[in-house]
This record gives C-alpha cells, sequence and structure tokens, in this order.
C-alpha cells in the first residue's frame, strides 16, 4: 500500500540573513557559514557530520526549502553538496567534506525522502555506503548486468576502455513486497510503448485488479555522460548538454551555459536573454502539446490525439523555420547565443504561435465536454498535496498538486523577472489537474514569447569570451517537465573536472508510484501520460 508522508512539521519562511542566524543558533560551530560564487547563495558547511541529518531535515521540514538535489564530488577528499530551494532565500548548500578513505556517509533519506534515488544513485557510482538508507544497490548498475562495486563514476576507473569483464548476479531476482494470498507481479517492460518510446521497466504487484505495488527501474540505457565530460573542453561538454535529452534540448544547454557565465562571470546581452525565454517557451509549447497528445493517445481518443498530434509537428516546423532546427539545437553558447532573427523572422514565429495556441483551445474545450475522456482522469492518478511536498515533485506534476515552485519565479534567469505571467497550479493532483496545468501553462508560453520579442532591442548577441579560471558554479532553468540544474566544476587546466546534471524527470519517477498504487491496471498506461516523463533524463 502506499505509505502516507509523515504530517508537515511547522513552517515558516527565511530570508538570507534569518536563515543563517537560525541555523547558526541550532548548530553553533557544528555548522559554519561560508560564501562562493560572490555569495549568490547560502552556503554551510557541516564540521561535525553528526550534524548533517539534523540540518537538512530542519531545512526540508521546517525552513520550507525543497531538496533539489546532491552533488559527489572526488578530489583529494570527498566533497558532497546537498543542494536545497529556499522559496525565501534562495539555494542553499550543505557541503559535506570526507577523507577519500571514508565509505560511510550518514543517509539523510528517511527525513528528506526526496534524496532516497540520489543517495541510492551515488552508493551505485561512487561507492559511497549511506548509513541508515533502508535499500542501497541494484540500482542504476542492475544486478543481473553489472557486479557491484564497479564504480564507474570514480577518478581511478578508465572510461575510455572499450571491454571489461562483467559479473553478474545470475540468481537475481525482484524484491517482492506483496505477499498476501493469490497477490502476483505483473512485468511491463523494459520495451514499452506507452507513450515513453525508451526503455523502462514497470513491476506492478497486485492481488486481484487493482495495483497495490508500482516500482519503476530505469537505467537500462546508462550513458556515462558525467564521466565522458571529465577533462573535456566546455565545448565539447555542450554537445552533450545539448544532447542530453532532445525533448528539453534547449532548457538543458541553457542551464550548462548559465553555469559556464556565473563561473566565469560572463554577462550575458539583454538581447540575447530575451530571445533566450522566447525560445525556451518555445519549447515549453512545444512539449506540453506533445505531453497532451501522449495523454489523448492514452485514451483512445483517435480524433484529439490526431489534433495534438498536428499541433505539435507545426510548432516542430516552426521551430525548424525559425532556428534552423525542430528540437533547437545549436543555439546556445556561454555568453549568449550563436545566431541572432531579423523581425521578419520574428514576426513568423509569432503567427505560428498563434494559431498553435488558437488549436490548443479548440482542443482543450472539446476535451472538457468528452465525458468518456474525463471519466478516465477525474480522481485517478491522486498525488496529495502532502505527498507532492514529502516527494518534492517538479514541474507541472508538482503545480497540479498545489506546489507552486517555479524557478522562473523563485530565482529567476534571462530577465524573467521583466516577465509577466503566472504559475499555473491546481490543488486536485489527479491526471485532470495535470493536463488543466499544461494548457495553462501553454497559455503562459505564448504570451511570455510575445513580450519577449515585441521588447526586443538592438545590441549585441553574445559576451565577449574571457579566460577559462579553476571555478564552479550551477546554473538552473524551468525545464517544461520542472527545474533542471547543471553544476559545472573547471580545473586548473581549463578543462571540466565535474559536470553534474540535476534532472527534473529523476525527481518525478520517484512519485509515479503514488499516482498508480490503489488504482486499477487499466489506469496504469493513462497515468503514466499525464506524468509526462522521460526515461532519457535519467540515462546519465
Amino acid at each position: 500500500m502506499t505509505v502516507s508522508p509523515p504530517p508537515p512539521a511547522q513552517q515558516r519562511m527565511f530570508d538570507t540573513t534569518a536563515l543563517a542566524t537560525e541555523v547558526a543558533r541550532r548548530f553553533g560551530t557544528a555548522v559554519t557559514r561560508t560564501s562562493e560564487n560572490g555569495g549568490a547563495a547560502s552556503w554551510f558547511v557541516v564540521e561535525d557530520r553528526s550534524a548533517l541529518v539534523p540540518l537538512c531535515r530542519f531545512l526540508f521540514s521546517e525552513a520550507g526549502c525543497g531538496f533539489a538535489g546532491m552533488i559527489v564530488e572526488e578530489r583529494n577528499e570527498w566533497n558532497l553538496r546537498y543542494l536545497f530551494l529556499n522559496p525565501g532565500c534562495g539555494w542553499v548548500y550543505c557541503i559535506l567534506r570526507l577523507p577519500l578513505s571514508t565509505r560511510t556517509v550518514p543517509s539523510i533519506s528517511v527525513p528528506v525522502h526526496p534524496a532516497d534515488w540520489y543517495e541510492r544513485e551515488a552508493e551505485d557510482l561512487f561507492g559511497l555506503t549511506f548509513q541508515g538508507h533502508p535499500r542501497l544497490g541494484d540500482f542504476v548498475l542492475h544486478d543481473q548486468v553489472w557486479q557491484e562495486g564497479l564504480t564507474p563514476m570514480r577518478k581511478a576507473f578508465d572510461a575510455g576502455q572499450t571491454q571489461f569483464e562483467l559479473r553478474p548476479q545470475q540468481d537475481w531476482r525482484p524484491t517482492l513486497v506483496v505477499q498476501d494470498p493469490g497477490a502476483f507481479a505483473m512485468p511491463v517492460g523494459p520495451v514499452y510503448e506507452g507513450g515513453i518510446g525508451e526503455s523502462v521497466h514497470f513491476l506492478l504487484e497486485t492481488v486481484g485488479e487493482d495495483v497495490i505495488r508500482a516500482v519503476p527501474r530505469l537505467f537500462y540505457n546508462y550513458r556515462g555522460v558525467e564521466k565522458i565530460a571529465e577533462g573535456k573542453s566546455l565545448w565539447d561538454v555542450l554537445l552533450l548538454a545539448e544532447r542530453f535529452s532532445a525533448k528539453s534540448a534547449f532548457a538543458h544547454s541553457l542551464a550548462y551555459c548559465q553555469a559556464v557565465e556565473t563561473a566565469l562571470h560572463l554577462e550575458t546581452p539583454p538581447r540575447a536573454r530575451h530571445l533566450r525565454v522566447a525560445l525556451s517557451e518555445l519549447e515549453r509549447l512545444r512539449h506540453h502539446a506533445g505531453v497532451i497528445n501522449g495523454i489523448c493517445r492514452s485514451t483512445a481518443l483517435a480524433v484529439s490525439e490526431s489534433h495534438a498530434a498536428i499541433i505539435e509537428e507545426k510548432l516542430l516546423r516552426a521551430s525548424a523555420a525559425f532556428s534552423g532546427h525542430r528540437y533547437l539545437f545549436g543555439l546556445n553558447t556561454p555568453g549568449g547565443l550563436r545566431r541572432d532573427f531579423d523581425s521578419e523572422a520574428t514576426s513568423a514565429l509569432l503567427r505560428s504561435v498563434d494559431d498553435a495556441l488558437q488549436l490548443l483551445e479548440r482542443l482543450e474545450q472539446r476535451l472538457s465536454y468528452s465525458s468518456s475522456f474525463l471519466d478516465r482522469l477525474e480522481d485517478v492518478g491522486v498525488v496529495s498535496p502532502a505527498s507532492a511536498r514529502h516527494l518534492n515533485l517538479l514541474g507541472p506534476v508538482g503545480r497540479a498538486s498545489g506546489l507552486r515552485r517555479d524557478v522562473r519565479r523563485v530565482c529567476p534567469y534571462s530577465g524573467y523577472q521583466h516577465f509577466q505571467f503566472q504559475v499555473a497550479h491546481e490543488e486536485e493532483g489527479d491526471g485532470y489537474a495535470r493536463l488543466r496545468v499544461l494548457f495553462a501553462e501553454a497559455r503562459q508560453s505564448a504570451s511570455l514569447i510575445h513580450q519577449a520579442i515585441e521588447t526586443l532591442e538592438p545590441g549585441p548577441l553574445c559576451a565577449d569570451p574571457v579566460p577559462i579560471r579553476a571555478a564552479a558554479a550551477l546554473g538552473w532553468v524551468e525545464a517544461p517537465i520542472g527545474a533542471a540544474g547543471h553544476w559545472v566544476s573547471f580545473g586548473r587546466d581549463g578543462t571540466i573536472e565535474r559536470y553534474r546534471i540535476l534532472s527534473p524527470s529523476f525527481r518525478n519517477w520517484m512519485g509515479l508510484h503514488v499516482a498508480v498504487e490503489d488504482f486499477a491496471f487499466q489506469d496504469f498506461p493513462i497515468i503514466l501520460s499525464t506524468f509526462g516523463l522521460s526515461a532519457t533524463e535519467c540515462d546519465r
């Protein structure tokens, strides 16, 4: 059965100064405050490792911070960065430094449940054991394919080797939880065409028709992107970022470029910032049309599916006509954009966006009067606001369950603070709420494209190049699926020392089981389609 989240602790809003004061009062010298990247975030160094769990619990449960991910770096010591987002003061880092001989780290996954998968990933890829974590092992590196202890993200692992011996666990079996009489497990995938089109396996445990437990198993195409990036130039890694996930290519390349710009103190010209907003929202609009298409397909509405597919294709063609690529490849570069757009091109784009929005609004109206369609979405796949908060779900999925977080608003970038838009949200948390958020965000994206293009001013499109120095920074965007972060660390020789991608799908896959469990088998593909997830974003 679905485990209910613990009751929320009393929360209060902290600004940067108040947060630092409260941390000092609670933890004294066990946690010290530092500053990096010009003080753009709150940085706390955990001097006493026993303070790590209480500090993270305070940030997540009492200070209202959302957990944004974990960055593990292996240098002359272990450097673990726990990243939080506070609506009142922006990014908050908790930094734990340990000797390289250390293999055991306190687990924060019980009080901070969104850290669950991040710790399991670090155990698989770095060989760290998170003490107190309830289930480590067999995660990214599947036991029936890889042997335990391979640790491909360690510095000593040679990523250039073309062959190495694999010693898989020959007698591997999935762990089953449901042991009632008549219980059985239904495997779905890893070849699965239900709106994903990527390798992903689901193990659905049931007694009768209702799903009691649902476990997604991903990482069938583990690519080692972060390992490949080590020692590469910033231009080589830009290609990796841009091709990391085609459906969010512009968002990921933008997050990467903004990390480089922050690390190297590059100031992006205003014209480039405006055009980045327009292109980001064009990608969001096209992405949401594609997810709506998938929802219509999952409910067997052939006419509406064709309607949505036409809209998606129109936006893909508009993207190609405007930028030269259907998925907006080859545009972002550190410091700005690679190419400019004249008034004729921008006017044509606005016409295409307006046409697509009209078609979307007609589709929305048609679906809102289809009783057979609504019966498949309303009160189906419910994620309560408490569960969404407990799992810290992102993007349209989180906002459909009452979480109003959007980094375009909380931590504005590319000049979003100068544009008018509403953060679409619903409270019901069911499939229909997620669909309504998609339509509402599409309208906001069309409006933002107009605002960005109509306020364009002449000027340069890219900052002048600067020398590359040893530095590190985080770049972030509100990607179509949710908040995405790219961490870039340059070594003294100017190459990438550590590259880390914090993808929104990695987080939202954790929440799928809440929506699926206690619903019927036939609801599974519909619920899955409303999440709009990407397996590729997990196959790092």
